[in-house]
């Protein structure tokens, strides 16, 4: 898996960054995606000093696209409060 190495692979450069945490051109979410990467060497400190890392999806449909972590919404898999 790819998803940690230090150096971004070779797919990561035609990305586009998607506004919604979602694929641009299909509308698939981060869960169907072919591939993944996150560049965490360089994080990015927001205004409430909250760390936030670019991640990068291939989509089924072949769109390279990223979006912040920060930007990721709740896991469906999280545990829910009773």
């Amino acid at each position: 898996m790819e998803a940690f190495e230090p150096v971004p692979p070779a797919w990561t450069k035609t990305a586009i960054h998607a506004l919604q945490f979602h694929c641009p051109r299909c509308g698939a979410s981060s869960h169907q995606a072919q591939r993944v990467w996150i560049n965490r060497r360089a994080p990015v400190i927001s205004e409430d000093y909250q760390r936030k890392w670019q991640e990068f999806y291939q989509c089924e449909c072949e769109q390279v696209w990223w979006a912040w972590s920060s930007d990721r919404p709740p896991s469906p898999f999280a545990e829910r409060e009773v």
